[in-house]
């Protein structure tokens, strides 16, 4: 049933933030069932907050202290600070009402210090790794609370859906990843089609760094396909916590088709577009 009064204010907030700051997850959360909706949105708001941190430092010193700030919010250390910032209230909130675990939110922080720094991700295992802790603990996160009796059940989907959407969501990042020195292209791709680190932030070598944007594509594919081969242990009442996922294949063939050229200019996919994939995904039940 809806949130009412002040706890209404601060999942409010929470919407308001990612309308403005993720505006892919706000069409998500407003696709999502209504009991539900304000929960998930403290949920992606909170995700929000940790994957813009490096927007918002000058350095990483200053990043670790607000991923710090997040870190003590968990372990009970801090009070008055968390009233004050309303997704921290709603996490909060959310937390306690659908008995949510600690450690996946602690895992999930831990997993963005590798954002606070420039150093390149190592290979396709470490990717994995890191979207596990983020895209796919994200999802799992909102299945136990659109369906906590079933998330036993989705943990190996969410895993593969988390991976394709984090794909998705490197490529679509791409020129600004690469005008803050930074590097989401697993190491052993690069190293397969001769490049490395400074060669792919360079853009030089077009033909080198196509193919190896076509490998990236095709690792989230791979994650994808097992994901769609797996929706049967997605039940309706649990299916919108997977709908950013919705459109990665969107994603995948336009990266195909730009290559190298995706450095330059980022992917753009208007905003119609994509919210007709979330409604269309949500009315038959598939990714």
């Amino acid at each position: 049933m809806p949130v009412a009064g002040a706890q209404a204010s601060i999942y409010d907030v929470c919407l308001s933030a990612l309308r403005d700051g993720d505006r892919d997850r706000y069409l998500c959360a407003l696709l999502t069932p209504e009991h539900a909706r304000g929960a998930s949105s403290a949920l992606y708001a909170f995700n929000l907050e940790i994957a813009r941190v490096r927007e918002n430092i000058t350095e990483p010193m200053m990043g670790e202290v607000r991923l710090q700030w997040w870190r003590d919010l968990f372990d009970g250390k801090v009070h008055g600070d968390a009233i004050a910032n309303p997704i921290a209230a709603a996490l909060l909130e959310t937390v306690e009402r659908y008995a949510l675990r600690p450690e996946p939110f602690q895992n999930m922080i831990d997993a963005r210090q590798f954002d606070l720094y420039d150093d390149p991700m190592p290979d396709r295992n470490a990717f994995e790794g890191y979207a596990g802790e983020t895209a796919s603990a994200l999802i799992q996160l909102c299945v136990n609370v659109l369906s906590p009796e079933r998330a036993s059940g989705t943990a190996d989907i969410a895993g593969h859906a988390g991976v394709a959407q984090l794909v998705a969501g490197t490529l679509l990042w791409l020129p600004v990843h690469r005008a803050r020195g930074q590097v989401y292209v697993p190491g052993d791709i690069l190293t397969a089609c001769g490049l490395d680190r400074e060669s792919f932030l360079a853009g030089d070598r077009t033909e080198a760094i196509d193919q190896a944007l076509s490998a990236f594509v095709a690792l989230g594919r791979e994650h994808l396909a097992v994901a769609r081969s797996q929706s049967e242990a997605v039940t309706a009442e649990s299916f919108a916590a997977f709908l950013p996922v919705a459109t990665a294949e969107q994603v995948f063939s336009r990266a195909e088709k730009f290559g190298a050229a995706l450095l330059e200019e980022p992917i753009q996919i208007p905003q119609w577009r994509r919210q007709w994939r979330y409604w269309r995904a949500v009315s038959r039940g598939r990714l």
